[in-house]
């Protein structure tokens, strides 16, 4: 399937959630008491996940839009899309699902995220955000084929 993707757009994404996760991985270098006792660490963690999950989103939405693959009704979805088609895995599915949950938490139950959730997010999931781009590189790779 040959999808009309828009390279700058995504590549803008794609370099927003690269800068983003670099600066996460700096956060994960934190002694976990240190983390803690800065509240612009946790801060900083929750916005970075949070606009790197949304990005992830925009990248995953323009390809289902631009490919009217479906119409999804929530975030989570886009991402199912994306595995039915058979763009990306149902285990990633998942994880990106999980992911947009986490997202929703920050930005509406904001007041439910426990600073140790972003602590151990930081330091056993930011692979997950890697693996996202690897996919989407191969996705566009095998579109210029």
């Amino acid at each position: 399937m040959n999808i009309d993707i828009d390279v700058n757009k995504i590549s803008k994404k794609i370099t927003l959630i690269i800068e983003n996760l670099d600066k996460l991985r700096i956060l994960k270098q934190i002694p976990e008491h240190e983390f803690y006792n800065d509240f612009r660490n946790v801060e900083s963690a929750k916005h970075l996940l949070q606009t790197v999950i949304e990005a992830m989103h925009d990248v995953a939405n323009h390809i289902v839009s631009r490919g009217r693959l479906g119409r999804p009704e929530s975030y989570g979805e886009t991402f199912r899309i994306l595995e039915q088609k058979g763009f990306i895995s149902t285990e990633n599915a998942n994880i990106y699902s999980t992911m947009v949950k986490f997202r929703n938490r920050v930005v509406h139950l904001y007041h439910d995220v426990d600073d140790h959730e972003i602590y151990k997010i930081l330091q056993n999931n930011l692979r997950d955000i890697a693996g996202f781009l690897e996919e989407i590189r191969l996705m566009v790779n095998n579109q210029n084929k």
